[in-house]
């Protein structure tokens, strides 16, 4: 019984403790990636000292933002959630006076440096107990004179030798387990202090906002069941119903009039290919199977093919999760759908980019302005389901145009 007991201990002790060089090996990952952006921002710093800086410092924020992001989310993995902060402030100035944005650096500093070398500790020590502990497996593979311990102490050219490199994975095992926990909770302790909002933060209104961000997911669920159900009910129906009652006229003329039925049959065929057509037609607005087949890109030139207003397309965009792309998708068949029914554009283009770890979607044509949410437009159901993914939506319509839309979409949402 005892001898169980000991053992599931020993089991539970050991995944903790991979756990724990699971999590270091984690933070390792951002702290490179944070290293990198830590670079960029010292190089824009700078530069900015003969003016070319100031045009990349918004991009360079973006980029701590979105590094800090990636550290809540891991910090969320491995324990207790980090509040995320609200969007970036419009304007440079803005965004250096932000108490986050300036909390974001100073902990991007900390994890690049300090979290860089922690987690490079914390990761070599187990690999230091598995070199050393199969070092008797391979020694004899290695050129001579070059086989030696996890830390170079000597050159291993006997058994006895290597049987002894064997042993010393017991150390480098033993300051595996005592320090490896310590380690992840010195790596992590920069994160939980300075990426939570800072104090005197109204976290209610930021629990308000991604309530009603959640609201708005749901409402905009709910309306594109109903739009779905309309499409079968008032599109695909009526067609199918009317050919049901269009054959059984026919089998009843069949016999008498072979004329009369031919020409029912034939109404009835024509009304079936209206229903598929209608009926691909709804399949594809629930999500196009082309955004898997050929990516956005061949999504939305697809999109531009169809429209009755010649329309440019430029994508330069890295694949995003299928419902980011799918959101980029309609809202770009949407707008599209609008000028050319209501825009009396005469040209419109696209434009999508990866900026900052998020996807950037332009629309734009030369139409006649005026376009407002709440008119009718879809304008609405577009913010709302752009909003769903924490993004941002903005429309600028001038009476005589032009009409810009612009989304801003996470591409981790």
């Amino acid at each position: 019984m005892g001898t169980t007991s000991d053992r599931r201990s020993w089991l539970g002790r050991s995944r903790e403790i991979l756990r724990y060089v699971a999590e270091l090996g984690s933070g390792l990952g951002t702290s490179l990636l944070a290293l990198g952006v830590l670079v960029l921002l010292v190089l824009v710093a700078l530069l900015s000292v003969v003016g070319v800086g100031l045009l990349l410092a918004p991009a360079a924020l973006r980029a701590v933002r979105w590094i800090a992001d990636r550290e809540r989310t891991r910090l969320a993995r491995w324990g207790t959630a980090v509040p995320g902060p609200a969007a970036l402030p419009s304007g440079l100035r803005a965004a250096l006076a932000d108490p986050t944005v300036r909390r974001d650096i100073a902990w991007l500093t900390v994890h690049a440096t300090w979290g860089l070398l922690i987690g490079f500790v914390g990761v070599a020590l187990p690999l230091f107990t598995v070199r050393d502990l199969t070092f008797p497996l391979w020694w004899w593979l290695a050129p001579e004179g070059e086989a030696s311990a996890a830390l170079w102490f000597w050159v291993v050219d006997s058994w006895p030798e290597a049987l002894l490199v064997a042993l010393s994975a017991l150390g480098w095992g033993l300051l595996t387990v005592l320090l490896a926990p310590a380690l992840a909770r010195v790596q992590s302790r920069p994160g939980r202090a300075l990426l939570p909002p800072p104090p005197g933060t109204d976290l209610p209104l930021r629990i308000a906002e991604l309530t009603a961000t959640r609201a708005a997911a749901l409402d905009a669920h709910a309306t594109e069941l109903r739009r779905i159900e309309r499409c079968l009910h008032d599109g695909t129906q009526n067609p199918l119903v009317a050919a049901n009652v269009l054959i059984g006229a026919a089998r009843r003329q069949l016999g008498d009039d072979r004329p009369a039925a031919d020409d029912l049959l034939e109404q009835a065929q024509t009304a079936i290919e209206r229903a598929l057509g209608e009926l691909r037609t709804t399949i594809r607005g629930i999500l196009p199977p082309v955004l898997s087949d050929r990516g956005l890109d061949g999504a939305l030139t697809g999109l531009a093919a169809t429209s009755s207003v010649p329309t440019t397309v430029d994508v330069g965009a890295t694949r995003c999760p299928a419902s980011v792309e799918a959101s980029a998708y309609f809202m770009v068949a949407e707008a599209l759908t609008n000028i050319s029914r209501h825009s009396g554009a005469e040209r419109a283009s696209v434009t999508v980019r990866s900026i900052a770890g998020d996807l950037d979607v332009t629309v734009t044509d030369d139409g006649h302005g005026g376009a407002t949410e709440g008119t009718g437009s879809g304008l609405g159901g577009i913010r709302r389901r752009i909003e769903a993914h924490d993004g941002t939506f903005e429309v600028s319509s001038p009476p005589g145009g032009p009409t810009t839309l612009h989304a801003r979409l996470p591409c981790g949402s």
